[in-house]
């Protein structure tokens, strides 16, 4: 490491393991990359946890609303979180290996809706939308016409998002030549609609709770997230990734949700490995410190979305990481840089 970075990184990195037990080698025989083992286990502690009692709701007799509770919050503070983020590792990057390309289904089609997320619309949005327009105008969940404190915009941006996603995603397909992702976008969300229509003759109480619920915690917190990442823009560089995203370290989010934080780098290498996000933004030190990159310590995007919601630029100003200890800059020209990168921009 150079020692004239001031940081020292805590977050998650891959320490390969010398003695595999049988079970952990034949896992990874199943994987492109052996590093991604713990999506496996995280895989299969779904499967026995929060798919058996989903689907225990449903059966005559056994739904009641004090049960509908714990199982919500048990999903929602654990799983759901680490769920989504391996989600999005996996739609860059095919987590198991072609012989075994049946179980690529898994998630998006059958965990997938049990947090929220309807069948290959995650994949057509993130990868065959919002990575190529990189936030700017025509990236259907740019920040950018928002003003990025102020929650009359954000709510305007979820309610857009939540009611009319589908439709403008599939113009943008289409208009892009996107055929394949269009096509199944619309059959996941068809063969979805149908199942949860289904479903609500069947037991409508545990489909609110099962599904429903999930679908809109989820969208929205997928945008508070979209928001927080792309929040601070600099108004003479709005393609920059380095200045139009941010980049949080040394998070107890990151340990959860496999180095998400990592914002920035992610969208500089958006197939580079959730393990090699720390070493990047070490290696590539002085090239974040030369754009002037957003850093910030010990917070996740949820806390970041809150703090610009009310508004709260002195609680920011104190996670701010600086990244030039040989001129830094005091705490109110931070507030004042925070601040006026979140004013709305007109391209």
């Amino acid at each position: 490491m150079n020692t004239a970075i001031p940081i020292i990184i805590t977050d998650p990195v891959y320490l390969p393991h010398k003695n595999l037990s049988r079970i952990n080698v034949f896992l990874s025989s199943l994987l492109n990359d052996p590093r991604n083992l713990a999506f496996l286990y995280f895989i299969i502690l779904v499967m026995l946890t929060t798919i058996p009692c989903g689907l225990l709701l449903f059966f005559p007799g056994i739904f009641h609303w004090w049960l509908a509770i714990p199982y919500f919050l048990y999903n929602v503070i654990f799983l759901m979180g680490p769920f989504i983020l391996m989600q999005h590792n996996a739609a860059h990057k095919m987590l198991f290996k072609r012989k075994y390309k049946f179980l690529n289904n898994l998630i998006p089609w059958i965990l997938g809706p049990f947090f929220g997320l309807t069948p290959e619309t995650y994949f057509a949005h993130h990868i065959g939308m919002h990575h190529p327009e990189n936030n700017l105008p025509p990236d259907l969940s740019s920040t950018m016409k928002c003003r990025r404190d102020s929650i009359i915009d954000f709510t305007k941006y979820f309610f857009r998002f939540f009611f009319f996603i589908i439709p403008e995603l599939s113009a943008y397909l289409l208009h892009k030549k996107r055929k394949k992702i269009f096509r199944r976008m619309i059959i996941g969300e068809g063969i979805y609609i149908l199942f949860i229509i289904f479903l609500l003759f069947v037991n409508w109480k545990a489909s609110v709770t099962v599904f429903l619920i999930p679908l809109v915690f989820t969208r929205f917190m997928m945008m508070a997230g979209n928001w927080a990442q792309h929040a601070f823009i600099d108004a003479e560089a709005p393609d920059n990734c380095y200045r139009n995203s941010i980049t949080c370290i040394n998070s107890g989010y990151n340990k959860r949700c496999w180095n998400d934080g990592y914002h920035i780098g992610h969208h500089l290498y958006p197939w580079m490995h959730w393990t090699e996000m720390p070493g990047e933004f070490l290696n590539n030190f002085e090239k974040y410190k030369m754009e002037d990159a957003l850093v910030f310590k010990k917070l996740d995007y949820f806390l970041i979305w809150l703090l610009l919601m009310t508004k709260s630029y002195t609680t920011l100003s104190n996670y701010y990481v600086e990244l030039n200890p040989e001129n830094p800059r005091s705490k109110e020209e931070v507030f004042n840089l925070l601040k006026e990168r979140t004013k709305k921009l007109n391209l």
